[in-house]
């Protein structure tokens, strides 16, 4: 199981960096992933939402990096 968990983080690195590399070399707005999750979470273009959204969001991080680190 370790080695499907590790080819699934090499996946997951390697399709993040082929798409992030596009999005940047295109000079395209709104093709990164930090223009998406600004849309997705209401930050730009301002929702109604995005206090709702970000709250959740960096709580769930903050939850993640404790359960990796301490548990």
């Amino acid at each position: 199981m370790n080695t499907i968990w590790l080819w699934w983080a090499g996946l997951t690195v390697g399709s993040f960096a082929v798409l992030e590399t596009w999005a940047l070399l295109s000079k395209q707005a709104g093709d990164t992933l930090s223009e998406r999750l600004r849309e997705w979470l209401g930050i730009y273009p301002v929702k109604h939402w995005r206090l709702a959204a970000s709250a959740l969001f960096i709580g769930f991080l903050a939850w993640f990096g404790w359960h990796i680190v301490f548990q």
